[in-house]
């Protein structure tokens, strides 16, 4: 097993402990480290809280990263962190994010979570970054996604091959399900950058 796979989880800062999101991105934590795999979050409260949390509590080799920023009303790093780097400006951190994921998990959130959703995206687009699998996990991305294919692709403004490492996920099952196949697939081939369309069949196959 590859105990460098490193999937980050991005969310909102604003949930908290009961909330339906913040119980689904702890689990999703859980489940990868229970993989062997190290997560990646922005280190600070809410839904980064949720993935540093939920992955801590497992008894495993994996690491708990946290890519903290300085911000004039937030955010102090969370506890539960192996791994700490602060940095002061938005840029060098979303690269070092990029840098250091074979997965992208893109639950609940706001300004800042579109932001990291489209520069991961971007990166991949014009080969900035290896294809990795970007998923976006929840309800609230399914209009997000329609208007994408409708008013976007539909015009014509980037191809229908860009919308390949795109993922819709609803289950905490389905995003570990999908993560666990790509990180099998990529241990098993020389180049890290993978066709991962494949897997889209594979996931509407079971729907």
């Amino acid at each position: 097993m590859d105990l460098h796979y490193r999937v980050t989880i991005f969310g909102s800062a604003r949930l908290k402990k009961g909330d339906e999101e913040y119980n689904n991105v702890y689990l999703i934590a859980k489940g990868l480290a229970e993989s062997g795999f190290d997560v990646v979050t922005g280190g600070g409260p809410g839904l980064m809280l949720a993935a540093n949390e939920g992955h801590k509590s497992v008894d495993s080799d994996a690491h708990s990263f946290g890519l903290n920023i300085t911000l004039a009303h937030e955010q102090e790093a969370n506890k539960y962190l192996d791994i700490k780097k602060e940095f002061d400006r938005f840029s060098g951190r979303l690269d070092a994010f990029m840098s250091l994921s074979d997965a992208v998990v893109v639950a609940t959130g706001g300004i800042g979570t579109l932001l990291e959703l489209f520069y991961s995206w971007q990166l991949i687009q014009v080969k900035h970054t290896c294809d990795i699998p970007i998923i976006l996990y929840g309800d609230m991305w399914a209009g997000l996604v329609q208007w994408l294919r409708d008013e976007v692709l539909a015009r014509k403004l980037f191809d229908s091959a860009d919308m390949n490492n795109i993922f819709h996920l609803t289950s905490v099952e389905k995003v570990l399900s999908l993560i666990r196949k790509a990180q099998e697939d990529r241990s098993q081939i020389e180049h890290a950058c993978i066709n991962y369309n494949k897997y889209r069949v594979e996931l509407e196959d079971e729907e």
